[in-house]
């Protein structure tokens, strides 16, 4: 027997029952509707931060020290990330926090700054920026563009999935490594966990050998 059989019948003994379906449908609507729009206003919200970032990149790259995206901004883009073989192009921001990252990338303070030797760490969110990462692949290429506008090849190595208690992630490197970090696993419904997705790069010479 269908379940629309079994609800019908069941108003024998629920006689509201009828009158209850139409306000359930609609409750579950607007509810789905709500998820599916905060969704949108998510991801508006950081496609429009990046054209706002966009701007204050073209101004870092003229001379101006620590340009604020908007004026009560409390970071500012100190590199710009690109992902060729994936139509990537963002815009990392001083300070991977929660309130950075809702913009952009974020820059762990203490790691290698953006284009120098050691170990340059970046992080994200799963669902936004960096949603790419678990599509990336070893041998694929990633090119760190610096304020001076020298742009870094960078080539993928691989991927861990680590628990973020593991403190090696950030030890320091001797040669030139980009590490980017997102939350995993990349389907999760409840925000946060304690795993870390992790893709290593490195740094490459102008044939494409790592250095």
């Amino acid at each position: 027997m269908s379940t629309a059989l079994d609800l019908r019948s069941s108003t024998r003994f629920w006689p509201g029952a009828d009158r209850l379906r139409p306000l359930a449908a609609l409750t579950l609507l607007l509810v789905g509707g709500a998820c599916f729009g905060q969704s949108l206003y998510l991801t508006a919200k950081a496609q429009l931060a990046q054209i706002l970032l966009a701007r204050a990149w073209a101004r870092t790259q003229a001379g101006e020290l620590e340009a604020r995206p908007w004026p009560w901004a409390d970071t500012h883009p100190v590199a710009r990330l690109l992902a060729p073989g994936r139509d990537v192009d963002v815009y990392v921001l001083a300070g991977a926090n929660g309130r950075t990252m809702a913009f952009g990338p974020g820059f762990l303070e203490g790691s290698a700054r953006p284009g120098t030797a050691g170990n340059t760490i970046f992080a994200a969110h799963r669902d936004t920026h960096f949603a790419f990462l678990k599509d990336l692949r070893p041998g694929e290429a990633l090119i760190l563009e610096t304020p001076d506008g020298a742009q870094h090849r960078y080539q993928v190595e691989g991927h861990h999935v680590r628990d973020q208690r593991e403190l090696d992630l950030l030890r320091p490197e001797p040669r030139p490594v980009l590490t980017l970090i997102t939350c995993y696993p990349f389907d999760a419904v409840v925000p946060g966990g304690p795993l870390r997705y992790v893709v290593r790069a490195r740094l490459t010479n102008d044939h494409g050998s790592p250095i």
